[in-house]
C-alpha cells in the first residue's frame, strides 16, 4: 500500500518578507494554518513541518504536531523536504508519495490535496504539480507570477514567467498559475537533486522545467480557486480576508 507523507518546508529568513511563517492571521500564524490544513486532508498518512528554526518548531510541537530540524544552509525547498525524510526515518518506499507544501501557501485546500494522492496512485507520476486558476490579467502579466500551460490529459507542456497561454486572440482564454505544493514519488524526490540545472531552468529561474527539458512527466491538478502565497505583507492582508470567507477555516479555528 502506498505511503503518503506530507512535509512542510518553512524558515524565518525569507528575503521579501523576513519571519512571515510566525505571522500572524487571524490570531494563528501562518505556518501553523498550512499545517491545520494539511492535517484535514484524508489520503495523507502524515503531515510534517520540516524547519531550521527553533520558533516554527516549537509553534507545531506545541499544536500538537510533528516537526523535524534541519540544516539552515539550503537554498532549496526539496533539500529542506530531502533532508526530512532523511531525518525522519519514515522508511518510505521507492513508490510511496511525498508532497511538499511550502510553508506559504496559506490557502492550500485539503480535497485537492486527496486529489493529489489519488492521482498519483493512478498515474504514478514522477510528479505532480497543483495549479490554480488566475483569473486578473495584471496577475497573468506579472513576471513574479510562474504560468503554465498544459496537454488535454493535464501533463504541464511549459511553465513561464512570461503570459502564456497568450491572450492576444481570446480574452478568455483559462490562465493557471504554478503553487508551491508539489508531490514527488519518493524514488524521485532523490534523484531530482543529481539531475543537473538545464537552460530553460537557469533563463526562467523555474525548478520544475529541469524535468520538462528532461522529458519526464510532470502532471497537474487544477484548482479553480485562487491560492495566495505569502510573499509580503500586502499578501498577508489579502490572505487573511480570505481566510475569514473560506470554508475550511472554520474547520479548524473557531471565527467570531
Amino acid at each position: 500500500m502506498t505511503q503518503s507523507i506530507c512535509v512542510i518546508p518553512a524558515r524565518m529568513a525569507s528575503s521579501r518578507f523576513p519571519g512571515k511563517p510566525m505571522k500572524q492571521l487571524l490570531g494563528m500564524p501562518l505556518i501553523q494554518h498550512v499545517w491545520e490544513r494539511c492535517q484535514l486532508a484524508k489520503e495523507i498518512d502524515r503531515v510534517v513541518v520540516a524547519t531550521c528554526d527553533q520558533e516554527i518548531y516549537d509553534c507545531i510541537v506545541n499544536a500538537g504536531g510533528s516537526a523535524i530540524m534541519t540544516s539552515d544552509t539550503h537554498e532549496r525547498c526539496t533539500d529542506r523536504v530531502a533532508e526530512a525524510i532523511d531525518n525522519g526515518n519514515f522508511n518510505l518506499q521507492d513508490d510511496d508519495l511525498v508532497l511538499m507544501v511550502q510553508g506559504d501557501e496559506v490557502m492550500v485546500n485539503p480535497e485537492l490535496l486527496d486529489d493529489m494522492v489519488r492521482l498519483y496512485k493512478k498515474k504514478k507520476a514522477p510528479a505532480i504539480n497543483l495549479v490554480s486558476r488566475l483569473y486578473n490579467t495584471e496577475e497573468h502579466d506579472d513576471p513574479n507570477v510562474v504560468k503554465i500551460v498544459t496537454d488535454l490529459e493535464d501533463r504541464i507542456i511549459f511553465l513561464s514567467r512570461s503570459p502564456i497561454p497568450s491572450r492576444s486572440r481570446s480574452a478568455t482564454i483559462a490562465m493557471y498559475q504554478q503553487t508551491g505544493i508539489i508531490a514527488y514519488s519518493s524514488s524521485f524526490l532523490t534523484e531530482y537533486a543529481e539531475i543537473p540545472q538545464t537552460p530553460l531552468e537557469i533563463t526562467e529561474s523555474i525548478d520544475m522545467l529541469r524535468l520538462i527539458e528532461n522529458g519526464i512527466p510532470l502532471f497537474s491538478v487544477k484548482s479553480e480557486v485562487e491560492t495566495i502565497g505569502v510573499d509580503t505583507e500586502n499578501d498577508r492582508k489579502r490572505a487573511e480576508l480570505f481566510l475569514e470567507k473560506d470554508t475550511t477555516t472554520s474547520r479548524y479555528l473557531n471565527i467570531k
